[in-house]
């Protein structure tokens, strides 16, 4: 009896101790829930309640519209239309093919649509809207509006698409639109740009669209949205409007530069005319070229195909990317060297047996023709190589690099394309920095003898033809040449221009300039241009070239011999009127022989269309001459 009363008390202390242990743990929790509900209701009320506004609130970026491109006269080449496109957020769409099977019935994506958008996907992750079908038409966007609740994570919108209506028409001018990738967001990233990005997924790829891209995109805006839990908009609580990218309007005229391309024909080649007391670029042309549409929304694999792999490299950007000698069109340059410096005067003679000798070899005319004696002017019209390589070595390789530079040569020449190549203007210091082995580090003196008449190491941009011929006509006065004459604000319509006054001016004799352009003058009336130039109403001036594309090592040159692609290049540089230009031009053919029957024509063509439109412009309107003081 005992035990049993013994046992039954042991029982109650331990229920009354584990009562009292779990009601000590009831208190402690509640105590500890209470200290968290004072904690998220007092002490971080208002971070947490920010957290929820955000929750509710989502920011939308509003892409802004980006800047079109009008050339001198208003002719548009890139503008951007409003067009309804289907953007998908992978991770809520569900199976891919799926969707692609309930969409085809009215909304048709060729194979070739659907590969790129499942590209596009790995490029930009599963939760990132992706764009499924650009330019859907009214039927399709109303189709789909109807039967949205079908597809969670599809949306149809409209954007703004950009368009090239004047197709391969100055096509590498303008350059074209692509969409961003990953080293352009990495770049925009550093640049600290790439705020102003979001929603918007291009970017200027090439020519004037990546050049002018910040003043292009224009600055992105944004709405504060309210959004249920299931992401669905009930209203618009802020907003602030996109400002919309600059307006450029181009130095182009569209006019001489259809006719500059129609000129070439099926030649390849360049040619780009400038207005020598502005440096207006006025055409610009790269033969072949290409669409820049075929590039906006992603090229397909066969036309790149085509691009890539065409002999006659239709994306190369021949003017700014090509680099060239320039043969006899660099000898008025030559002359006028030797005139500054004071190494001949043009009044000396020299005798010209159709050859010059020099360290036991002999450089020969072109055709090996004899002059006789001439002097300098008499050796431009003719275009004697001999007089010019009696020139080299009482110049020196760094004479001439000297005088050069300022004209432009072997240097960047500023004007805003994206790609230009230096090239190259040799000098002693250029060939040892040029060569590793000592023994090819040395100038020989025989080498300048070939510098002198435009060949030999010599590598020149067109545009740095271009350029230094407008220089020589504007009388020394540098003008940065510019494809983008004036930005223009889109909502005032005020206008900045780009270049508003002269970079330099190069210190040059009058007499010397009128020596040589004198000379020049003749060169279309009596001279190697003389028959592209018959009857014209207006006395240009210029010089004819024809280039080696490679050493004959003293063999005959023989045009129907040789490759068609390794024959020489035809060129010519010149101004006109050859008093008061209005117009200076470089142009070359590639492969074409010589630049009296080839390129001088195409640069004529231009030159009669620019002037006859002059003759008719209204004076008042003419763009004044900048000097320097």
């Amino acid at each position: 009896m005992f035990e049993f009363k013994k046992t039954g008390l042991q029982q109650k202390n331990k229920f009354l101790l584990r009562a009292v242990v779990a009601g000590l743990f009831a208190v402690i929790c509640f105590s500890l829930l209470v200290i968290r509900f004072w904690v998220l209701q007092v002490d971080r009320h208002e971070g947490l309640a920010a957290r929820a506004d955000s929750n509710r609130i989502a920011v939308v970026p509003i892409p802004p519209r980006r800047g079109e491109i009008v050339d001198r006269n208003g002719e548009v080449l890139a503008r951007n239309y409003l067009s309804y496109t289907l953007e998908v957020v992978p991770a809520r769409a569900g199976n891919l093919d799926e969707l692609f099977s309930e969409l085809m019935p009215i909304v048709y994506m060729s194979a070739t649509d659907q590969r790129r958008f499942k590209r596009r996907v790995a490029e930009s992750g599963r939760y990132a809207s992706v764009v499924l079908r650009n330019n859907l038409n009214e039927t399709e966007a109303a189709w789909f509006s109807a039967h949205s609740f079908r597809f969670p994570g599809v949306e149809l919108r409209a954007r703004w698409v950009r368009e090239y209506p004047q197709g391969k028409s100055a096509g590498h001018v303008v350059g074209y639109i692509g969409r961003i990738s990953e080293g352009d967001a990495s770049v925009l990233e550093d640049s600290g740009q790439l705020g102003n990005y979001r929603g918007t997924d291009v970017i200027g790829k090439k020519g004037i669209e990546k050049t002018y891209e910040t003043a292009l995109h224009g600055k992105t805006g944004l709405q504060e949205v309210e959004i249920t839990a299931r992401g669905k908009p009930v209203r618009v609580l802020k907003r602030i409007d996109p400002v919309p990218g600059s307006n450029l309007v181009l130095s182009l005229d569209m006019g001489l530069q259809r006719i500059a391309e129609e000129a070439f024909k099926d030649l390849r080649g360049a040619l780009v005319a400038i207005e020598p007391a502005t440096g207006d670029v006025l055409a610009f042309v790269s033969q072949p070229a290409y669409d820049p549409n075929l590039f906006i929304d992603g090229i397909d694999a066969e036309s790149w195909r085509q691009l890539n792999e065409s002999p006659d490299h239709p994306l190369i950007n021949r003017p700014v990317i090509g680099t060239y000698p320039i043969g006899s069109t660099y000898k008025p340059f030559v002359a006028l060297a030797a005139l500054e410096m004071n190494k001949r005067r043009a009044t000396d003679r020299i005798s010209d047996p159709g050859y010059f000798e020099f360290g036991g070899q002999r450089f020969r005319n072109s055709g090996s023709t004899a002059y006789g004696s001439i002097d300098m002017h008499q050796a431009l019209v003719v275009s004697s190589d001999t007089y010019f390589y009696s020139l080299g070595p009482e110049i020196g390789v760094n004479g001439l690099h000297d005088f050069m530079k300022p004209f432009g040569f072997g240097q960047l020449t500023g004007i805003d394309i994206d790609g230009e190549k230096r090239g190259v203007l040799p000098s002693t210091e250029w060939k040892r920095q040029a060569y590793k082995k000592r023994d090819q580090q040395k100038w020989y003196a025989g080498e300048t003898i070939s510098v002198a008449v435009g060949q030999g190491y010599n590598s020149f941009t067109l545009m740095q033809l271009a350029q230094a011929t407008s220089v020589l006509a504007n009388d020394g006065i540098f003008m940065k040449p510019h494809l983008v004459r004036s930005l223009e604000n889109p909502k005032t319509g005020a206008q900045a221009l780009t270049v508003a006054e002269a970079s330099y001016k190069i210190p040059l004799k009058k007499e010397n300039l009128q020596i040589v352009k004198r000379a020049l003058a003749d060169v279309t009336t009596l001279g190697t241009a003389r028959q592209a130039f018959a009857g014209a109403p207006y006395q240009a001036a210029g010089k004819t070239g024809t280039a080696q594309v490679y050493s004959l090592r003293g063999a005959k040159y023989r045009a129907s011999a040789i490759d068609e692609r390794l024959r020489d290049h035809a060129l010519f540089m010149g101004f006109a009127p050859a008093v008061n230009p209005k117009i200076a031009i470089a142009v070359i053919v590639e492969n074409a022989g010589w630049g009296g029957s080839i390129a001088a024509p195409i640069a004529r063509k231009v030159f009669d269309a620019w002037l006859a439109k002059d003759a008719v412009r209204d004076p008042a309107k003419d763009t004044k001459k900048v000097g320097v003081q």
